[in-house]
């Protein structure tokens, strides 16, 4: 009885029980949701450590399908989703049990290559054509590679267990990916499909913005460039067929390039020269074998082009100095026709009404130097028009020998209304003289002179704008002489003749500069007008009184108290350190370096809209700042009386001249 029990039971664990198995396998099997999934299922099944895939339906081939229908998920991302656990218990396990039995004799168990970042997800789908075929790879080698997978299983989180409970939990995953994968797919496709739309979009506008203009004519260029490398290559040299065809191609490079700058300047046919030449290139690099005499050859070229564009920038530099200085012919023109005309008035007609005047403290009194008839007359009629009471407004104006008839015969010509013209000539200045000015006699020295003009060689000095012979003028250096000029008188306005007044000054004359001397507007927010900038800080005397610093301050428009100048003797202090910069140790030359030491400590700051600066030099100046200023200063070398002023400023100076005018007109001045 026992022999017939025993046989009984081996009979049905080795007939019946693995019939029921793989009867409710397959019933599992029929009930999954597609077709599809039931054959990826299938065939991904491993038995006895084995990788042969279950033939029971036919399948699909795997390069047949051109877009994912599943995505594998890691334990982290599986737990992250709601209700993923509960799903999991409701679905059976039939999949993974002769797995769990066969795997406690070899270990094998089927590990599922997953990533947990989504972004590494799209990367790698991009990168591949079909990823299904690389995910079912994957499986497989992992089943050949036991100890690979082992340490693939500590990557994406499993723990170390031990061989009885490893099937189970790995069939629950399994099962776990399966239906998150089923739930999941529709969703994760048009998400995908939404998200990669808009970056198409940004792609597209990044293309358009960063689109380089006139690129055809710069790859011309280029192509020339690099012709003109290979044929100083000793490889393209040896190659006569090549160099003449190479030749040929540079010649209609050229003419189809022209003086072409932009794009739309080439004709119909520049792209197919493009083309030729770029074959003709490639030809050239497939001859090339020596790479490093391509190198030398090319580090030659950069070496020349660097030392022809520092040659340039220093001519430029240097001739856009002299244009600076150079007057144009109109205003050549017009001192001499005004001259002429002065001297054949009578004696009665060369004298100005209301000199009585010229002396009166209570008036408004402006101070300008200047040898430019044209600039001078922009000044004064610019501040008429702006002034309420223009009979209260007095204008003292010096200016040089040559100067002297043409000025005053402008201003007979041209009276500014109900305001009062003073014209004077230097040369009438008998007190200011070599024995009296250090700076006179030092303007007069041979060696100074011969510094001022060695500034017509390019390699004579990079800073040029200090060796402008218009500084051997005295007109310039009369602004420190402002109580010897005017002994009467308690304020004075200073202006330069690149100036245009655009609003009523009086206010300053009511200011209380607070015991100080000169009422200037401050350029802290620029660091090129620092001290450091235009006084040399390593000799000791500079360095022990000054700091460098210190807000520099603009000449052009300045409040002077005359008394307070007196009391103060700031000619004299002037005059002590023009004594001690003789050899030109403590800064270079002009005007603003001796001001800013002479004024040190002696500036009372103005408001920035009281005195614009930049318009001879800066494009850039705010608009704003540029219509709220009371005055605009043309500082710089673009002068708006020259050919080379800035456009956009132009007419700001322009709007105060009447090129209508018969001397105008003459002399060919037109806007």
């Amino acid at each position: 009885m026992r022999v017939r029990n025993l046989v009984v039971v081996l009979l049905f664990v080795t007939v019946i029980a693995p019939i029921v198995l793989y009867t409710d396998r397959l019933a599992t099997f029929k009930t999954s949701s597609s077709k599809d999934e039931f054959i990826e299922d299938g065939t991904s099944v491993a038995f006895n450590g084995h990788n042969q895939r279950l033939n029971l339906l036919p399948q699909e081939s795997s390069n047949s399908l051109k877009e994912p229908i599943g995505i594998v998920y890691s334990d982290n991302s599986i737990k992250s989703l709601p209700n993923s656990a509960a799903s999991a218990q409701q679905r059976p396990t039939h999949i993974g049990l002769s797995t769990k039995v066969e795997s406690r004799d070899h270990k094998s168990t089927r590990v599922l290559s997953t990533t947990t970042d989504e972004e590494d997800q799209d990367q790698r789908q991009s990168q591949r054509e079909n990823p299904i075929r690389e995910v079912t790879d994957g499986l497989v080698q992992g089943n050949d590679h036991k100890s690979d997978t082992a340490t693939e299983r500590k990557e994406i989180g499993e723990d170390a267990i031990d061989a009885g409970d490893k099937a189970d939990q790995l069939s629950d995953s399994a099962s776990q990916n399966m239906e998150i994968k089923r739930e999941q797919q529709s969703s994760q496709t048009s998400s995908k499909v939404g998200r990669k739309e808009p970056i198409k979009t940004d792609t597209r506008k990044q293309n358009d913005q960063t689109a380089i203009p006139d690129a055809r004519v710069r790859q011309l260029k280029d192509q020339l460039i690099r012709a003109r490398v290979y044929l100083s290559l000793s490889a393209t040299r040896n190659n006569p067929h090549f160099t003449r065809e190479l030749r040929g191609r540079i010649k209609e490079v050229q003419r189809a390039l022209g003086d072409a700058s932009k794009d739309s300047d080439l004709p119909r046919n520049a792209y197919e020269k493009l083309k030729a030449m770029e074959q003709t290139l490639v030809k050239g690099k497939q001859i090339q074998d020596d790479c490093a005499a391509m190198v030398k050859k090319l580090r030659a070229m950069l070496l020349s082009a660097e030392d022809q564009l520092r040659v340039h920038r220093k001519q430029n530099v240097f001739l856009s100095q002299l244009t600076a200085k150079t007057l144009p012919k109109g205003l050549h023109c017009l001192p001499l026709r005004l001259t002429t005309e002065y001297y054949t008035l009578n004696s009665s007609q060369q004298h100005f009404p209301n000199q009585e005047k010229l002396e009166d403290p209570q008036l408004y009194h402006y101070a300008l130097f200047s040898d430019n008839v044209l600039a001078a007359a922009v000044v004064v009629n610019s501040t008429v028009t702006h002034a309420k009471h223009p009979s209260k407004h007095v204008f003292h104006i010096v200016t040089d020998r040559l100067n002297y008839a043409a000025m005053r015969m402008w201003f007979l010509v041209n009276p500014p209304g109900k305001a009062t013209i003073q014209v004077q000539n230097i040369e009438e200045f008998t007190w200011l003289n070599a024995s009296y000015s250090p700076v006179l006699k030092q303007l007069g020295s041979p060696s100074m002179i011969d510094y001022y003009f060695r500034a017509h060689r390019a390699n004579s000095d990079l800073n040029l704008k200090y060796r402008n012979p218009k500084y051997l003028s005295i007109l310039n250096h009369l602004r420190f002489y402002l109580p010897e000029i005017f002994p009467k008188l308690n304020k004075v306005l200073f202006l330069d003749d690149d100036v245009v007044v655009q609003k009523e000054l009086t206010a300053l004359w009511s200011l209380d500069l607070k015991g100080n001397v000169n009422g200037a507007v401050e350029t802290c927010g620029e660091n090129f007008h620092r001290f450091d900038r235009y006084l040399n800080f390593s000799n000791p005397l500079i360095s022990r009184n000054f700091d460098p610093h210190a807000c520099g301050w603009a000449y052009g428009m300045n409040i002077f108290d005359l008394e307070e100048w007196k009391r103060q003797n700031i000619t004299g202090v002037y005059h002590s350190w023009q004594k001690l910069n003789h050899d030109r140790q403590l800064w270079k030359l002009g005007t603003l370096p001796p001001g800013l030491i002479t004024f040190w400590k002696r500036i009372y700051p103005l408001d920035r809209a009281w005195h614009v600066l930049g318009l001879g030099y800066n494009p850039s100046v705010n608009q704003k700042e540029i219509d709220r200023a009371a005055v605009i200063h043309f500082n710089g070398n673009l002068k708006p009386w020259l050919e080379i002023s800035l456009p956009k400023y132009r007419n700001y100076w322009t709007r105060y001249i009447d090129y209508d005018h018969i001397y105008l007109r003459e002399c060919n001045i037109n806007p």
